[in-house]
């Protein structure tokens, strides 16, 4: 059984939220945490926040027990990007984009 939590449209860019991702990526719950607590960004708080809610649908929804959970899957995917202009020299302007992501996370309970 796979249980699943999902964060859209963060205000953090895709790009910079992979450089955590890939730091807890297929590792047990606690020991994704416990890294996690110590990276000093918003986006490892973030995603805390969000492998916490996976545990916590997991463990009301389908009773699995949160010592036995790992992550077997998680992405950062890019979502919408808002587009704004900056005002140059000479009546220019220059593009802005504000990025976004979609962040899942899925994990399962494994074999004791």
């Amino acid at each position: 059984m796979q249980v699943r939590a999902i964060a859209k449209d963060t205000g953090i860019s895709a790009s910079k939220m992979r450089v955590v991702v890939d730091l807890v990526r297929g590792k047990r719950v606690e020991e994704a945490l416990a890294v996690l607590r110590f990276i000093p960004t918003p986006h490892a708080r973030m995603l805390a926040k969000l492998i916490r809610s996976a545990v916590a649908n997991a463990e009301n929804n389908y009773q699995m027990s949160p010592a036995d959970l790992r992550i077997v899957e998680i992405r950062a995917d890019e979502a919408r990007t808002l587009k704004r202009f900056r005002a140059r020299a000479r009546g220019r302007a220059s593009p802005i984009l504000k990025r976004s992501s979609h962040v899942t996370v899925i994990v399962t309970e494994e074999a004791s």
